[in-house]
């Protein structure tokens, strides 16, 4: 197990690559060269479609996909043109309330625009989820009997058990 954790100097990254010839395409480029020695290589990706995302999504084979349940939830689901072969190999929900009319309505279009592989675990919109990050911790270490927790131990095992599928 390799693991790269992000920094704070990552920020100026969006930056730099504007001036990169092929900037969509670094990260592609760069696991190139190592990805013979890994079986996976998971790429967490920042909340936002910026060059980074856009770099990660141009190296992968498949993605996971989470969507907040929020309004703006199928903002960017489109952004395939530099990497037609990824495969989307799941949507996951994210942030949900059950106490708003929303978060409802945002499955029930994602599920009726997508015609896409929907994981049956959903993330709630938990609090302790929110803390975790303060505190320098994952979720699991923070507080593994939260929701929050619970939930994305939920998510492992139906991600697992549909590996086999896809």
């Amino acid at each position: 197990l390799s693991l790269l954790p992000a920094n704070r100097n990552l920020a100026g990254a969006e930056i730099e690559l504007m001036t990169v010839d092929k900037m969509q395409f670094i990260m592609k480029h760069n696991l190139e060269k190592v990805k013979k020695q890994y079986d996976f290589i998971i790429i967490d990706c920042p909340p936002a479609l910026g060059m980074l995302t856009v770099n990660a999504m141009t190296a992968a084979n498949t993605v996971i996909v989470p969507i907040q349940c929020e309004f703006y939830a199928l903002d960017g689901l489109t952004q395939k043109s530099l990497n037609p072969d990824l495969t989307i190999e799941g949507v996951v929900f994210t942030m949900y309330d059950a106490r708003t009319n929303l978060s409802l309505q945002v499955v029930e279009n994602v599920k009726s625009y997508l015609n896409q592989n929907i994981y049956k675990t959903i993330i709630p919109r938990n609090v302790r989820l929110a803390e975790a990050p303060s505190h320098g911790l994952p979720i699991n270490l923070y507080d593994p009997r939260s929701s929050g927790a619970e939930s994305y131990d939920l998510l492992a095992e139906e991600v697992i058990e549909n590996g086999g599928e896809n």
